[in-house]
């Protein structure tokens, strides 16, 4: 069995879903695998990764505004160590996820039509985020 990781570095511009999956493809086919499992890992606690729609921005919209009514910012939070998104971006991250796994198959990722993997950012700020891809299989 074969085994590859990489480390990506992904730079968001504030809150939004930021597509990484040619990024993650890319690993994907550096890796050499053609049947296998693809992990990607987000290294934060104030992100997260879904898979989603990659046609209609609209979903991405309904996907943010949803967010937004579950976790306000004008919550009262007790935790607010690094303003008022701070926390809500946990909160947002718990009910999301940290990981996502994709079949590999042909030596690409197994996304479906209308599927790509989006790395979700919760704060204002602009970040550095980074994520692990690790690629198994034959």
């Amino acid at each position: 069995m074969a085994v590859h990781q990489r480390t990506l570095a992904v730079q968001t511009r504030g809150k939004g879903l930021y597509d990484v999956t040619s990024e993650v493809a890319r690993v994907v086919r550096e890796s050499g695998v053609t049947t296998g499992l693809c992990t990607v890992f987000v290294r934060h606690t104030s992100a997260s990764l879904v898979i989603q729609e990659n046609a209609a921005p609209s979903v991405r919209r309904d996907l943010e505004r949803w967010a937004e009514s579950l976790a306000p910012e004008s919550g009262d939070y007790e935790h607010d160590d690094e303003g008022p998104d701070d926390m809500p971006a946990h909160l947002r991250s718990a009910v999301t996820r940290t990981s996502e796994q994709v079949p590999v198959t042909a030596g690409a990722l197994a996304l479906g039509t209308w599927q790509a993997l989006y790395l979700w950012e919760h704060r204002r700020a602009p970040h550095s985020r980074s994520l692990v891809v690790h690629v198994a299989g034959e």
